[in-house]
């Protein structure tokens, strides 16, 4: 007579898959016992209070306030809408090294330093200078261009 295929450790295996299943089955039909499927529309209502807050309580209607539709603007202002700047700047020449041309200046209004190259100068700088100058974008960040003694 030949040995039995079925070894120990097989049915081991087997007994844990079906017992697996049996809770899988017994979590699936707790869930679908304790869901609030379909529940009240008005615990699944959430409202938004004055400090931007949600909550379940409904608004104080005599604190509403009412808002034109015009006066909504959706999205970044148009660059003709912007206020134009001055695009000349004073500033302070910080540090300059004539054998390696270039340098930093600290604008006078909001205290940035700005890079400045030989290339965007108009007039001869040293440190100290007090210079104007406009700004462009470079590689890495806002470059002082043209820039002169004041």
């Amino acid at each position: 007579m030949g040995k039995s295929q079925q070894t120990f450790s097989k049915t081991e295996k087997e007994k844990k898959k079906i017992k697996k299943r049996k809770e899988k089955e017994a979590k699936k039909q707790e869930r679908k016992e304790n869901s609030n499927k379909g529940g009240n529309f008005e615990d699944m209502i959430a409202y938004v209070d004055a400090d931007g807050n949600l909550t379940d309580t409904p608004p104080d209607p005599s604190q509403k306030v009412e808002v034109e539709a015009e006066s909504i603007e959706i999205g970044v202002p148009k660059k003709e809408d912007m206020p134009e700047e001055d695009p000349q700047r004073n500033g302070k020449v910080s540090f300059f090294d004539h054998s390696k041309g270039f340098g930093f200046i600290i604008d006078s209004e909001n205290n940035e330093k700005y890079f400045v190259h030989v290339t965007g100068l108009i007039d001869e700088i040293d440190e100290n200078d007090k210079v104007t100058f406009e700004l462009e974008r470079g590689m890495k960040g806002m470059n002082a261009v043209r820039v002169k003694q004041q």
